[in-house]
């Protein structure tokens, strides 16, 4: 059984961004805030971090795990 490690981040965000956040969390109960962090933040790494020779590496694997997990569980 793996234990995985969570780090806690602060950051600021545009007011428009803030009221479409809560708009969707009020229409997707089964969502929190955490996960549509976790989730935008593994599809941005995923789609930004593609090598130059079109090969998959480690780190974009783990993006690609967290991402889905956020989605189904």
């Amino acid at each position: 059984m793996s234990m995985e490690k969570f780090i806690s981040v602060i950051t600021e965000i545009p007011e428009e961004l803030h009221e479409s956040l809560k708009g969707y969390l009020e229409n997707h109960p089964t969502w929190d805030q955490d996960q549509v962090f976790v989730a935008a933040l593994a599809k941005f790494l995923l789609q930004e971090s593609s090598n130059q020779d079109g090969s998959v590496n480690y780190s974009d694997w783990k993006c690609a795990r967290i991402y889905l997990e956020t989605h189904f569980r």
